[in-house]
């Protein structure tokens, strides 16, 4: 009896060893950073979602000013449109093809709301519209928030990344987590790269 007492209070005190190693050696830190991920990404999503609610009030107030601006009006629905069409599936951080429309899409939105600015500029009226101006100020406050959430997420993204290619995260990953995939994350376009040309 007293052997297999013995045993038995060996196995239990082998697995709580066990147990305490593995918690304390880094096991958990993929699904830490991937959790990091994922908030950064909803927050990400947030922030377009809150550009795209002002859209429609944006439009409707150059509308009522500039008619005849019917082109940079018609894109800035459209795009928003191509926004608020597009299907995010639940994978898209680890998905090249939709995260890459996506951000295609966001981007066409961020140029056609540029563009709708820039038409703003030839009406002083329009300019000095409370309205307007209010909504000027939400539109440039929320770009800025897409800035720092998507600086966060490529900050998320980069830890997670890392954790997964280099060792000892790539070991824990083939043994423990081997569905985990590298994140996508968010580039420049070469128009955007480019410098804007400046005439007098």
């Amino acid at each position: 009896m007293r052997p297999t007492f013995f045993y038995r209070a060996f196995g239990v005190l082998m697995a709580l060893v066990i147990v305490a190693g593995l918690s304390g050696c880094g096991i958990n830190t993929l699904p830490r950073l991937d959790e990091q991920v994922k908030a950064s990404w909803s927050q990400v999503l947030n922030q377009y979602k809150r550009r795209a609610d002002l859209v429609p009030n944006l439009v409707a107030t150059v509308k009522g000013y500039a008619q005849h601006e019917r082109d940079v009006l018609i894109s800035v629905t459209q795009a928003r449109a191509q926004v608020g069409s597009l299907k995010i599936p639940d994978n898209i951080t680890e998905n090249p093809a939709a995260f890459k429309k996506f951000q295609n899409a966001q981007a066409n939105l961020t140029g056609a709301l540029s563009r709708l600015l820039v038409v703003a500029e030839r009406y002083p009226q329009l300019k000095a519209n409370q309205n307007f101006l209010t909504l000027q100020a939400q539109l440039e406050g929320t770009e800025n928030r897409i800035s720092v959430a998507r600086r966060d997420y490529i900050q998320a993204v980069q830890k997670y990344n890392t954790e997964l290619r280099t060792i000892p995260g790539r070991w824990y990953a083939s043994l423990f987590y081997p569905d985990a995939e590298v994140k996508q994350n968010f580039t420049i376009s070469k128009e955007e790269m480019q410098t804007p040309k400046v005439q007098f």
